[in-house]
Parts: structure tokens; sequence; C-alpha cells
């Protein structure tokens, strides 16, 4: 066990989801099983043993990936126009976050509205930050199970890059989930990344290592997780009885070529970004399932 990753035994819960309470889910959980708090050294980096044996997350939980989702967390606020919440709420009573991974957008949701209390659930404790706010409870548990929250006990549910984590044949009874606990009327916001790297004037070719990264992760992903989630979520929601759908598909610049303004900025926040992410997102995956060696992973990415 990685004693540095390891997190405070008393500040964290195994989120049973009921009763909810802004108290660190003190009231209706019960204390964290230590296979959850176990931690591997792969290649460098610090990964939650549970979830690799059980095949649930692969990317690390160390500090560089601490750091990496707060990055993204501030490009996507760019991307977004400092909008945490897209659905018509003015004011929410009860938030889920599915996958807070370091807390970032949780933080500031339980920030802005400070009067609604604010669940969330994630795989891993180690990302967990030492302070949060009062009002959000932030728990322990496998989104791949079945929820155990009340039905139609939130406001809003937020979703965000989930596809590497929730299981390929889950991804239905996980919206329908979704749909039970959220109160008549309320919503959901899902948020995905399609990883499939493409230019606008074609120079983009397949034999690019980032082509190559991008065919090789959606092969290595498959068939425990599907990394092209983000374009079926559409019809998944309205299978799960979702009404009034909004989808809308949006560009991610790589890096500042764009002369738009706006779409400069937001490369130029993304290319440590998405230099960092395609190492950590693919280096189990590609040399577990894949290569077998942290090299061919070095070469293709050195290539990028």
């Amino acid at each position: 066990m990685d004693a540095e990753c390891e997190p405070p035994q008393d500040t964290i819960s195994k989120g049973l989801g009921w009763p909810l309470t802004p108290a660190l889910g003190r009231d209706g959980t019960v204390p964290l099983d230590e296979t959850y708090t176990e931690t591997v050294n792969h290649h460098g980096r610090i990964f939650q043993q549970h979830a690799l044996v059980n095949k649930i997350y692969f990317a690390p939980i160390d500090d560089e990936e601490i750091a990496r989702l707060g990055e993204m967390h501030a490009m996507l606020s760019t991307v977004f126009d400092n909008r945490l919440i897209f659905p018509p709420i003015s004011k929410p009573e009860k938030i889920l976050e599915c996958g807070f991974g370091a807390a970032d957008w949780a933080v500031d949701v339980a920030e802005q509205y400070p009067d609604a209390v604010v669940v969330g659930l994630d795989i891993s404790p180690h990302m967990i930050p030492e302070e949060t706010p009062g009002n959000l409870d932030l728990q322990v548990d496998d989104l791949n199970g079945d929820f155990t929250f009340p039905s139609d006990h939130f406001d809003l549910v937020h979703s965000q890059m989930m596809a590497g984590g929730i299981h390929a044949n889950r991804w239905r009874s996980y919206l329908k989930d979704i749909y039970r606990v959220l109160q008549p009327g309320g919503w959901c916001q899902l948020v995905e990344i399609y990883f499939n790297a493409q230019s606008d004037n074609g120079t983009l070719s397949p034999d690019h290592a980032l082509s190559r990264w991008s065919s090789g992760y959606l092969d290595a992903m498959h068939p425990q997780k599907d990394p092209r989630a983000a374009l079926r979520l559409k019809d998944w929601m309205r299978s799960a009885g979702f009404t009034e759908i909004e989808s809308r598909l949006l560009t991610l610049p790589m890096c500042p070529w764009p002369s738009d303004p706006r779409d400069h900025e937001i490369g130029a926040l993304n290319v440590r970004n998405v230099s960092q992410l395609l190492y950590s997102t693919g280096l189990h995956p590609f040399t577990q399932t894949r290569c077998g060696e942290e090299i061919s992973v070095n070469g293709r990415l050195g290539q990028m």
C-alpha cells in the first residue's frame, strides 16, 4: 500500500445511498473496506488495486492525475462558459454526481449552491480533497452496481467522463437508475469525450501516431468498456424514459492553432491536458491488453 495515496480512514465512508446528510456520510453508511484503499505501482504511476482487479477503472489515482483533472476542469469550464449546470434549475436542493474523480465539479457546485445537498459517488477514495464544503458528501461505491438511493430523490444527476468506468453492458441500466432516482421534472446532465482525433484539413492520416493511439485505445478497452458511449447517449437516454433530450457535439481543440480567440484559448489550455491524458489513460490498457511493454506506450505517445 502506498502511504502517500492512502486517505485518512476517519474521513471516508462507503456510500449505501441512504440516508443522505451533508456530514460526509456518517449516517447510514458503513466503514470503508480496506480493499478500496490498496494501491499498486504500475510503471511509475499509482493505481487503485480494487479498480484494476475488478476491471472498473484503469486510470491512475495519484497526485499527477489530481493535477491533470484540475487542469481539465479549468479547460472544460472555459468550453462551457463557466456554466456548471446546463438544465434550467434555479434552486436545486439535492444533486448527485456520478464519478466525482478529484471532486473539482462537486466542490464548485456545492459552493455555488450552499443550500443544496451535493452527493458524490466514486470508486476511489484516493483523490478526495482534504477540505470540502459542509454541504458536500463524498462517498465511495461502484457505479456499476444498482443504485440504492430512493426513487424520486434528486433534482439533478451529473455524470461526466464515465466511459472509462462504466461497463459496456451497464450503460442502459445505469441511465435507468439515474432516471429512477430523479424527482419528477428532474434533470440529468451527461458529459463524455469521444477519443477520436480528427483534423479539419485532413492531414491527420490513419498512420499518424495520434490516430493509431485513438484506434488502439478503442480496441484495448473493448469489450469491457465502451469508449464510443458518447455517440450513443441520446438513444440510451430515450430508452431509459427521458424526454426533452438535447444533445450537443462540441469540438475540443488539442493545441492553440485555431484563429478564433476562444478556440485558441481552449486549445492552449488543452495542450498539457491532452499530453498527460493520452499517457495516463492509455498506460494500463495498452500495457496489459495490447503491447505488454511500457516502451510500446512511450514510443507511441512520444510521437504525438
